[in-house]
C-alpha cells in the first residue's frame, strides 16, 4: 500500500519533533556560607524575560559533551569546567511547541576562580541561593531538584564537596558546605572528629586573615592523599 503525501509529510514532521534535542547545565557553587545555582535570563524567544538552566539547542554535528561546553561558555562565560553528564529528561510536554528531550548536566565550581558574563541568548546571568530558586521555565526546578539529589547522593560517596571551597578553608567551612549540600544540621564536634579521622587534609601553618572573629586553623584537600588511600582500600563514605 502506497503512503499517501499527507501521510509522509506527518511523518516527517513527527521525526523532527522526535530529533529535537537541547543541553541544559546545572552549575553548583559555594559563597559565604551558601549553596548556589547559575541561572540565565532569557533574552529572547517564547521564555523572553524567564530564568532557567544555561542551555540550549545542539547542532546537527556537534556531540553533546561538545555542546554543553559551548553553550555554558556562550551564555555564562564559563570555560574549561568539568561537567557531567546526569541523564536525559524527555517527558512529551515538557517544552510546550514540541517534542524535545533534553541532556542534562552539572558541575561544581570554585565562584572566585570565574567572572559571570550573560551573553548569547541571555540578557542576564547570576547566582541563586539554592533555597532562593524562583519558578523557572519548563522542566529546569526538575532538573535542579534531580541534580541536587544526585550532588548529595555522591558527596557521601566520594570528596565532591573541595571543588566548591577555595584551596585552603576551615573546618567549620567545610562543615557549613556539608550542611548545605545534604539539608542537615551537623555538630561540630563529632564533624571535626569524622573529617580529621580520615586524614585527607593537609592542616597548613596558617590561620584566617582579616576575620572579626577569632582566626580558625586552615586546611587544604590533597587529591594525591585521597588517591592513595583509596588504593590501599579506603571507602569515603560520609
Amino acid at each position: 500500500m502506497v503512503k499517501s503525501t499527507q501521510d509522509d509529510s506527518a511523518l516527517k514532521s513527527e521525526q523532527t519533533a522526535m530529533n529535537a534535542i537541547t543541553i541544559d547545565c546545572v552549575i553548583f557553587g559555594f559563597d559565604k556560607g551558601s549553596l548556589e545555582v547559575l541561572l540565565v535570563q532569557h533574552g529572547e524567544g517564547i521564555s523572553k524575560g524567564k530564568w532557567g538552566l544555561p542551555g540550549g539547542w545542539i547542532y546537527k554535528k556537534e556531540s553533546t559533551d561538545n555542546a554543553a561546553h559551548r553553550l555554558l561558555n556562550e551564555l555564562t562565560g564559563l570555560d574549561n569546567i568539568y561537567l557531567e553528564q546526569l541523564k536525559a529528561f524527555g517527558d512529551p510536554d515538557r517544552f510546550p511547541l514540541r517534542r524535545v528531550i533534553t541532556i542534562g548536566y552539572y558541575a561544581l565550581v570554585k565562584r572566585e576562580d570565574y567572572n559571570i558574563k550573560a551573553g548569547f541568548t541571555a540578557s542576564d546571568a547570576k547566582w541563586y541561593r539554592i533555597n532562593t530558586i524562583p519558578d523557572l521555565i519548563y522542566d529546569h526546578n526538575e532538573i535542579l531538584s534531580y541534580s541536587l539529589k544526585h550532588l548529595q547522593n555522591r558527596v557521601r560517596q566520594a570528596p565532591l564537596g573541595f571543588n566548591l571551597l577555595p584551596e585552603k578553608f576551615t573546618l567549620l567551612q567545610l562543615m557549613h558546605l556539608y550542611e548545605e549540600i545534604l539539608g542537615v544540621e551537623m555538630d561540630k564536634s563529632n564533624f571535626r572528629r569524622k573529617i580529621l579521622h580520615m586524614k585527607l587534609l593537609v592542616a597548613l601553618d596558617e590561620k584566617q586573615q582579616d576575620v572579626s572573629h577569632r582566626a580558625a586553623k586552615l586546611y587544604r584537600f590533597d587529591p594525591a592523599i585521597y588517591n592513595k588511600l583509596t588504593q590501599k582500600g579506603f571507602n569515603f563514605e560520609f
